[in-house]
C-alpha cells in the first residue's frame, strides 16, 4: 500500500488528550492516539505534530480570568510543551522514535526549533513534535500548524479533532447539520466555519496546503486520510 501523502503535519488539540476527563491528560486516550499514529509510521509517512495546550490551560483558566492576553498566551505555550513531553513519552513506550522542538527556549527540557534539524529528523524517520506554538503571543496553535507545515514542506495538514469533519452548523446544537466532504478555503473563510482560525486558513490557502479535518477517535481514520480515502472534510484551494 502506497500512501497518498509522504509528509504530513498532524495538528492535535490539547482537548483531544483529555478523553472524558474535565482537564489534564488521560493516559488511555493518549495511548490510543499514539496507536493511530503508529499505523502510519509503518507506511513510511514522515510526520510532524503540532499540539495544543487547552487541556492543561483549562485547569487554570478560572485563575487566568482578567489576565493580560500575552501572559495567558505564554502560559498556553508552556502547556503545549507539557503535552509534547507526554506525547513523546507515550511514543517511546510504543517503540516510536520522536523529538520535541520548542519555539520557546527551554533547552534543559527540549531542544529549540531549528527548521533544518527538524527536516533531517523527518528524513531519518523520526516524528517531530513542535511545541510552544509559534513562540509568539496572539497566535493560535492552528496558525503554528499552518506555519510549521509550510516550513517543513508537508503535503497536507491533518487536523485531528473530536468531530468527524466540518459541518454546516454545530451538529450538537443543530440535528439537521450536514458534513462537508470537500470545501474550498474561500468558502470556509466566508462562511466562518470552525475549521481553523482565519490566520491559519489564509496561510494554508496562500501556500496551497490542503487541510483535512477528521476524528482522531475513529479507529483507522488517520490511516484512511493518509491513504487518500474519503474521510472527514478536505479543505482545498
Amino acid at each position: 500500500m502506497t500512501p497518498t501523502y509522504r509528509r504530513i503535519l498532524l495538528k492535535l488539540s490539547g482537548e483531544a488528550l483529555m478523553g472524558e476527563d474535565p482537564f489534564g491528560i488521560n493516559r488511555n486516550t493518549i495511548e490510543a492516539i499514539v496507536a493511530e499514529i503508529a499505523m502510519i509510521t509503518k507506511l513510511g509517512v514522515e510526520i510532524g505534530v503540532v499540539i495544543g495546550g487547552g487541556n492543561i490551560f483549562r485547569g487554570v483558566a478560572p485563575g487566568a480570568a482578567g489576565m493580560d492576553r500575552a501572559t495567558a498566551d505564554y502560559m498556553g505555550m508552556l502547556a503545549t510543551v507539557m503535552n509534547a513531553l507526554a506525547l513523546q513519552d507515550a511514543m517511546r513506550h510504543a517503540g516510536i522514535s520522536s523529538r520535541v522542538q520548542s519555539a520557546l527556549n527551554i533547552e534543559q527540557v527540549v531542544e529549540p526549533y531549528i527548521r533544518g534539524k527538524a527536516i533531517r529528523y523527518l528524513e531519518e524517520g523520526k516524528i517531530v513534535i513542535f511545541a510552544a506554538g509559534t513562540g509568539n503571543p496572539f497566535f493560535t496553535t492552528d496558525t503554528a500548524a499552518a506555519l510549521r507545515g509550510s516550513e517543513i514542506g508537508a503535503e497536507i495538514v491533518l487536523k485531528a479533532t473530536k468531530v468527524d469533519g466540518v459541518y454546516t452548523a454545530d451538529p450538537k446544537l443543530d440535528p439537521s447539520a450536514t458534513r462537508y466532504e470537500r470545501i474550498s478555503f474561500d468558502a470556509a473563510i466566508q462562511q466562518h466555519l470552525k475549521v481553523m482560525d482565519a490566520t491559519a486558513l489564509t496561510l494554508c490557502r496562500d501556500q496551497k496546503l490542503p487541510i483535512n479535518v477528521f476524528s482522531i477517535f475513529k479507529t483507522g481514520a488517520l490511516k484512511r486520510v493518509v491513504m487518500g480515502e474519503a474521510e472527514g472534510t478536505l479543505v482545498h484551494v
